[in-house]
């Protein structure tokens, strides 16, 4: 196989320097879009992280940057739950920010975790060729990392480039029991920016093997991150996740 395109690691000293640093990486890429394409398309992560991230952003000092009337909101993966559960990655990004920003509610996509699993992924792949187009470019896809090296909701123990034509399937996480809508590699290696924020030591195994460990994306499904030279791809980590990586 041909080189992969591993991305920049850019290292922050700390859990709050790095949702700043991912807040802003929103920010510059939103600006960006809206102009030189007039809109900005993105697709939000759930977890620790990003949620930091998101409470920075409905503050003044960042919202006041964006166009918030000119945002699309999408998602990369959901949990199986009603929207209103605390589990569902959409209203952990409505409480922490959509609801604190003036975005038009027609703007925001979620996933539909309360229906059955593969007629949500059925749907959902409809509503991205829709709004997204032939070549299926978010802006900015927002990842992140699991200590079991899963990304979205693709697990290890399958091959993450199952459905890939689909681009949204259902999924089933073996640790938490718990059914799972993902989209898919071929969506997430389409987008001009690719996110991955992780911190903590409980993810140092798992970055250094997404990084630096021998190719295996069914073990390791974060591994399959893998886009073209022509899109950016970065890892956002703090000092105490990039401890195990041999080199920075």
């Amino acid at each position: 196989m041909s080189e992969r395109h591993l991305g920049r690691l850019d290292v922050y000293p700390n859990a709050g320097a790095l949702a700043a640093g991912l807040a802003d990486l929103f920010c510059n890429v939103a600006e960006t879009a809206q102009t030189e394409r007039g809109a900005f398309y993105v697709a939000l992560a759930g977890g620790t992280t990003p949620t930091a991230a998101y409470k920075l952003l409905a503050s003044d000092a960042y919202s006041e940057r964006i166009s918030w009337g000119d945002v699309y909101v999408y998602f990369g993966d959901e949990r199986c739950v009603r929207p209103d559960d605390p589990l569902s990655n959409y209203k952990n990004a409505y409480d922490a920010l959509l609801s604190h920003v003036p975005i038009p509610a027609g703007n925001v996509h979620r996933m539909q975790g309360e229906i059955d699993p593969a007629q949500a992924a059925t749907a959902y792949a409809q509503i991205l060729r829709e709004d997204l187009g032939e070549y299926l470019r978010f802006d900015l896809l927002m990842l992140g990392l699991g200590k079991d090296g899963h990304t979205a909701s693709l697990f290890p123990g399958t091959d993450p480039l199952t459905d890939n034509d689909r681009l949204v399937r259902a999924t089933y996480s073996k640790a938490t029991q718990t059914n799972r809508i993902s989209i898919t590699p071929k969506v997430i290696n389409s987008a001009r920016v690719i996110a991955i924020a992780t911190e903590g030591p409980d993810k140092a195994a798992a970055l250094g093997i997404a990084r630096q460990g021998p190719y295996d994306p069914t073990a390791c499904p974060a591994q399959i991150v893998d886009p073209p030279a022509s899109s950016d791809f970065i890892w956002l980590v703090d000092e105490l996740a990039a401890g195990m990586l041999t080199k920075r």
